[in-house]
């Protein structure tokens, strides 16, 4: 008996984060594609992000929104790969993080490889996950 309630509660486990793994994946493939609805279509009106170039903190979707018109002017396109990612999810909340990669010609340029690590925040609401929380950030040197 134990047996088979440990299995009911490793797959509801597995469920939750399968959701957000391909909701992630999802998010990535609509940033590779510059499919901007697609890219907001899981945050909060109230998201919070943390972002590598200025500005440093964005609150709300609607500055979350501007934040990508200077990602896309500056990445190249079709280039947005998680590299890593790993998921933890609890009934109501769960986070995940990854090692990311893109192409980056901020600098002027080429474009060279931007790897960088994300950080997501995420609460179940009406019975579905949304993004609290974003963080990018990148290695220092």
């Amino acid at each position: 008996m134990v047996s088979l309630l440990k299995y009911f509660t490793m797959t509801s486990i597995d469920k939750k984060e399968n959701e957000i793994r391909q909701m992630i994946e999802g998010w990535a493939a609509a940033v590779r594609s510059g499919d901007i609805d697609a890219v907001l279509a899981h945050h909060s009106d109230d998201v919070v992000m943390y972002d590598v170039p200025p500005p440093f903190q964005s609150v709300g979707i609607d500055a979350y929104r501007k934040t990508w018109d200077l990602f896309f002017a500056n990445a190249k396109p079709g280039v947005f790969d998680i590299q890593e990612l790993t998921v933890v999810a609890g009934d109501q909340v769960a986070f995940c993080y990854a090692t990311m990669k893109c192409g980056d010609k901020s600098g002027g340029g080429d474009y060279v490889d931007l790897y960088f690590r994300l950080t997501v925040g995420l609460r179940k609401t009406n019975n579905r996950w949304t993004i609290l929380h974003e963080h990018h950030s990148v290695p220092s040197e």
